[in-house]
């Protein structure tokens, strides 16, 4: 199938690991231009030069914290002065906020907050309006569990994400944009297999019990999702939660 992605203009947020990574190898596969985000530029090289071997086509290489209460006006305009708009914006950088005592401090709760719903929520605010000017944009959330499984900073950043995402989505679906949400389930990543379960014999044992496909997932399996959600062939998917998971979801819903 051709997804009809190429020269598209793709802005990937934690492009230097993980199912960032991927992503933006996928897009750039697709024959996108792409801009990828991280705050580890080393790691952010890596990712250029896999691409650039792969297509001979090199990203723009952004090292920002998008925490940084400024980081999208300044990603905005490094993007803009380079490809003049953006199609594609990619919102997967985020991560786990375990409460390792009592209820969590103001702190933990805050910063779980800026880095899991505010960080992409203002870049899709900086960035749509020139994919409004275009008729045409796509903006994909990676999110994570809204099931209360344990004390989690990162978990009412989550629900709030998709609630704004069906929000933005009604708002935007007029000018030709669609916004979706990936909720992706384990899959090997730098914080599963280094921190979450870093023995073969732990993430065995997790899958046998908690992912009925009976295997943890690779990073590609959730890219190849948001890819197609990035197609012009996806333009009557808007305002949708898809969970990538192996089946590991309890609810339906």
């Amino acid at each position: 199938m051709n997804l009809e992605l190429a020269d598209k203009v793709a802005l990937v947020t934690g492009a230097s690991r993980g199912i960032g990574r991927a992503t933006a190898r996928l897009l750039n596969e697709e024959g996108c231009r792409l801009a990828i985000v991280g705050r580890r530029k080393h790691l952010l090289e890596e990712t250029a030069d896999e691409l650039v071997k792969a297509t001979g086509r090199r990203p723009l290489i952004l090292t920002e914290d998008i925490t940084d209460r400024d980081a999208p006006r300044r990603i905005k305009a490094a993007v803009l002065e380079t490809y003049q708009h953006v199609d594609i914006l990619i919102n997967n950088a985020g991560g786990s906020r375990p409460i390792k005592g009592g209820f969590g401090t103001p702190e933990e709760w805050e910063e779980g907050m800026r880095l899991n719903f505010d960080a992409g929520r203002n870049l899709a605010n900086a960035l749509v309006e020139s994919m409004q000017a275009q008729k045409f944009g796509r903006i994909i959330n990676l999110t994570g569990t809204q099931e209360p499984l344990g004390f989690n900073a990162a978990i009412p950043p989550n629900g709030a994400v998709t609630i704004w995402s069906k929000l933005f989505s009604g708002v935007v679906a007029k000018d030709g944009i669609t916004v979706n949400c990936i909720s992706p389930g384990i899959v090997h990543s730098e914080q599963i297999d280094e921190r979450v379960f870093p023995s073969l014999q732990e993430q065995e044992e997790y899958a046998r019990k908690e992912i009925p496909v009976g295997y943890i997932g690779e990073a590609e399996d959730v890219a190849l999702m948001a890819v197609f959600l990035c197609s012009p062939r996806a333009r009557y998917i808007t305002g949708e939660v898809i969970y990538v998971d192996g089946g590991a979801k309890r609810y339906p819903h």
